[in-house]
């Protein structure tokens, strides 16, 4: 055959073959008569048809079509893979996740499935590709070839097109979502995005936007310093947390403890290459845009303005650049033979030495601890083995070839674990409450689906999330200490734990409750700020008559 036909026969395989999602989501959609139907599919099938043809001609060069089309196949097969099984979108802030994801969050993507998916749908066409015979033709006579191709696709879809104008312009514009099942159309156009943005961002400066942060009254010398422990959690969803009324106890150490439990909390974005810079930054929700915050000051910026000491502990796949200004401690790197095989370990070496640092620290402190929470798809790997009381557990990392009951009680296990870390934080913190005021805060920095309509882990676009991957948990301790010098009235505190918060009350939060004062304090947002007794307390406010003021 000629390349020009070859490439046309790929195109077709690609779009009829790998794009099982997109057809079973637009047969869900349409209404009409059996034709009608059809022609609109054909329709979309020539366009996109069109539009490969187009791409695959201006990269295959003569020599390398062959190549070119094999890998082209491999990667379609993969990607349908993960769109068709798991439910995911590759869409940029998946992109940069699976850039900035270390090597065992992506082995864990692998398994016997995914092996088997990708030699029917792609290694095997590609080995048709590889040694069928391709017609010898000059460069001139080549590029008549697939002009011609070209100009028959072209008259092909603009005649179905023109037929099917109205239903393809109705659906396209009240069901844009489906363009995130195009493959490969829509993951190559998100690597461009990523791209561009990633090279953009290199020539970018740091925006300064907490310069003006300043503690907001002189301690005397006597005077306790304060501790704050952040808790960045991983893929937990609040669904599944026995404070918020789950089934399960997942919770059973938490649930003695007096914590306060925000059970009506969401998040920023459904994946962690969003999420966590948007749960530092000063920018809300509403206004987030991830481009435009890459090189912006984020919370920990605003901290050491005013003097506070911050400290970011990781056992994930990286802060995203949160930390990258603060000093930062690489949790493998230090971990004990039982708690890390090779560079993956267990959340509790989030724990070692934290007791003796929080006896030595010598002025307001911040400490961030991102775990590894409940990352899937292995979560039977984030368990230790006394900690996997609900079985049977999925130990595969094939989601979907385990049953609901086994996949619900690997990531349960994963909760029930994180119940254990947050305790003992807790623990240390009482521990030394008489040397320093403690509190912690826990935030997880999205959800995590497990199947429910067939959607599995997490990273949808925000728009289209199911609530399992914005809904998080959300838990507060106080000492008795830190509530008095503060002047923070705990029973308040408890009464407005059902309001809704969500990341954008973070940052405020923290600004709060260590004092901090910057024009970028929002009092509204800080979830301390309205259980205050006496309000001259509250960051911005140095007395009765400015608050008046203020007021």
């Amino acid at each position: 055959v000629s390349s020009s036909m070859l490439l046309l026969l790929s195109a077709i395989y690609v779009v009829l073959i790998d794009n099982t999602t997109f057809w079973n989501a637009l047969s869900n959609i349409l209404a009409g008569s059996l034709f009608e139907n059809i022609l609109v599919q054909f329709s979309f099938a020539v366009i996109f048809i069109f539009i490969l043809y187009v791409f695959m001609s201006i990269f295959c060069i003569k020599k390398s079509t062959r190549y070119f089309v094999i890998g082209f196949l491999i990667i379609s097969a993969i990607i349908s893979y993960f769109i068709d099984d798991f439910g995911v979108v590759i869409s940029t802030s998946m992109i940069q996740n699976v850039v900035e994801t270390d090597i065992n969050e992506a082995f864990d993507l692998f398994s016997f499935n995914l092996l088997k998916h990708v030699f029917i749908f792609g290694v095997l066409p590609s080995i048709v590709v590889y040694f069928i015979s391709l017609k010898k033709q000059s460069v001139s006579g080549e590029l008549v070839s697939r002009a011609g191709m070209l100009l028959l696709i072209l008259i092909v879809t603009s005649s179905s097109v023109f037929i099917s104008a109205k239903d393809i312009a109705f659906i396209g514009r009240e069901n844009r979502d489906l363009r995130f099942y195009v493959n490969p159309i829509y993951p190559v156009a998100s690597v461009y995005k990523h791209l561009k943005m990633s090279i953009k961002d290199k020539n970018l400066p740091l925006e300064e936007v907490f310069s003006d942060s300043n503690v907001i009254k002189l301690k005397s010398a006597d005077a306790r310093n304060t501790l704050l422990v952040i808790v960045v959690g991983e893929t937990a969803r609040a669904a599944n947390f026995n404070l918020n009324g789950y089934n399960k106890n997942t919770t059973p150490l938490l649930n003695n403890i007096d914590v306060i439990n925000y059970s009506n909390t969401f998040s920023c974005g459904t994946a962690t290459a969003e999420s966590l810079p948007c749960m530092f930054s000063d920018v809300s929700h509403n206004d987030f845009d991830l481009d435009k915050i890459r090189n912006r000051e984020n919370l920990l910026d605003a901290l050491t303005y005013a003097k506070v000491d911050v400290l970011w502990r990781e056992n994930n796949s990286g802060c995203k650049g949160v930390c990258s200004r603060s000093k930062t401690e690489i949790m493998h790197l230090t971990g004990s033979d039982s708690l890390c095989k090779g560079d993956e370990c267990y959340d509790a070496v989030l724990l070692n030495d934290l007791d003796s640092y929080v006896k030595n620290i010598k002025q307001d402190t911040v400490v961030v601890l991102h775990q590894q929470g409940s990352h899937g798809p292995a979560y039977y790997k984030r368990t230790p083995d006394e900690f996997a009381v609900f079985q049977p557990t999925c130990n595969s990392k094939a989601l979907q070839d385990c049953s609901d009951d086994a996949v619900t009680n690997a990531y349960d296990n994963t909760i029930v674990y994180t119940d254990y870390l947050l305790s003992e934080i807790i623990a240390i913190l009482k521990s030394n409450s008489g040397v320093v005021n403690t509190a912690m805060i826990y935030m997880s920095d999205h959800g995590e689906s497990l199947g429910e309509n067939g959607v599995y882990l997490h990273g949808l676009p925000y728009f289209m999330a199911p609530v399992e991957q914005t809904h998080i948990p959300f838990i507060v301790w106080l000492s008795d200490d830190i509530k008095d010098d503060k002047n923070i009235d705990d029973s308040c505190l408890k009464d407005n734990s059902s309001n809704q918060y969500s990341h954008d009350n973070l940052i405020h939060s923290v600004l709060g409750v260590m004092d901090v004062n910057t024009i970028k304090y929002r009092q509204e947002l800080d979830v301390f700020s309205s259980c205050r007794r006496n309000k001259s307390h509250i960051v911005g406010i140095s007395d009765e008559s400015e608050l008046n003021d203020k007021s």
